[in-house]
């Protein structure tokens, strides 16, 4: 189990759920180590703020981590976590790695809209 304050997407039945119920998600494939710790951080940071998006974290060796593991958007990756970001369903972008608060907010942003009545999240200081 990962040790992250994000909602865990435990079964496949979870994973359909939270993409059919929510029209933008991000979520985070990965382990409890040091390329994927600073995204969930980011992701646990950011949250409150982009209460119209759904962050999910699953374990990448789990029994569901195939569930992201084997979309074509995510083939040639090669560090972890991998990231994918839905919208109505659909993949829409994905990353690979560590990623700064920054760069989560830009993807935040242009795939979803920043914050409600808010400038982009990713231009503030």
């Amino acid at each position: 189990m990962l040790r992250t304050n994000l909602k865990h997407i435990q079964d496949e039945a979870d994973f359909q759920e939270t993409l059919s119920k929510h029209e933008n998600v991000m979520a985070c494939c990965g382990r409890m180590g040091p390329m994927c710790l600073p995204v969930y951080d980011v992701m646990e940071k950011v949250e409150p703020k982009y209460s119209h998006v759904a962050f999910r974290d699953l374990e990448f060796d789990g029994p569901f981590g195939h569930l992201i593991r084997n979309l074509p958007e995510v083939r040639n990756f090669n560090g972890l976590p991998f990231t994918v970001y839905f919208k109505n369903g659909k993949p829409v972008a994905a990353t690979t790695s560590i990623q700064t608060k920054k760069q989560v907010t830009e993807i935040l942003d242009r795939q979803f809209g920043s914050p409600q009545g808010q400038p982009a999240y990713s231009k503030q200081a």
